[in-house]
């Protein structure tokens, strides 16, 4: 049962979030990933808020550029925790996607990792941060890879 819901909005984000996907491999953090538009697919986004947590996801990841409305829907309709991960899919480089994710209003919260690929990553590394308060073989990977960081 995967634990980790990786949202993005189009296909052509997939090779963005290849990195993301090989971190949460490499940590033994089951995930699913689906292509939901906010803007193409509003219903299907709703559905996917709504029945996360009983289909056993804990941590939603949402990959959008542009307007990235996607982090923010996700947020809407589930009370799981939802990282944003703001792609570089527009003139603007991104930016525009981290004041959209970054910029919620309060009481819906989305947590906000830096633009591209940086960010999928860390965005990974964040999933397994609040994975391991309750699962302790992904905090025990997680904790080899942290440890690996300091011996270079």
């Amino acid at each position: 049962m995967p634990l980790v819901g990786i949202v993005i909005g189009s296909k052509s984000d997939l090779d963005s979030m290849k990195a993301t996907t090989d971190i949460l491999d490499g940590l033994g953090v089951s995930y699913e990933l689906s292509v939901i538009s906010a803007h193409r697919t509003p219903e299907k986004a709703r559905e996917y808020g709504l029945s996360a947590e009983s289909r056993g996801i804990e941590v939603i990841l949402a990959a959008a550029g542009g307007s990235a409305a996607l982090p923010g829907v996700m947020s809407s309709w589930s009370i799981l925790p939802v990282i944003g991960i703001p792609l570089t899919s527009s003139d603007m480089n991104g930016v525009d996607s981290l004041y959209s994710i970054a910029q919620m209003p309060p009481g819906i919260p989305v947590a906000c990792v830096s633009i591209g690929s940086w960010g999928t990553r860390n965005a990974a590394y964040l999933a397994a941060s609040i994975l391991s308060i309750k699962h302790p073989d992904i905090r025990d990977a997680y904790n080899q890879y942290r440890e690996s960081l300091a011996s270079g």
